[in-house]
């Protein structure tokens, strides 16, 4: 019912940035919170950053004060700016949404920070 492609990573130096931005398709209006989660190499899937439909957000404590995510509601499209970035930055990142209490993920795109 939703569809959520990612884009916006890539290679980049430490202490860069990067912005992804992840699109919702499909059924939109049932959407409220979206966010971003990220899986580095041999670690679990952890938590990076939530926002609700009316803009409350959420961030891990690792990437507070560095990363932000905002939203833009008309066009279904989630955003996550990085700066200042890091070598455990490293993973591939994954769009999410929870919608009518079913988990909804994107193909994910790969962020390489180099040191």
């Amino acid at each position: 019912q939703v569809q959520l492609v990612e884009s916006g990573g890539g290679l980049v130096q430490a202490g860069g940035s990067l912005r992804l931005s992840c699109t919702a398709s499909g059924s939109t209006f049932i959407i409220d919170v979206m966010g971003w989660y990220r899986q580095a190499p041999g670690k679990q899937r952890e938590l990076v950053a939530t926002i609700t439909r009316g803009g409350t957000t959420n961030y891990a404590d690792s990437v507070k004060g560095r990363f932000t995510i905002s939203r833009d509601n008309a066009k279904n499209t989630v955003y996550l700016q990085m700066n200042s970035l890091k070598p455990e930055d490293t993973g591939v990142y994954y769009c999410h949404t929870r919608a009518l209490g079913v988990d909804y993920w994107g193909e994910g795109t790969l962020v390489n920070i180099s040191s």
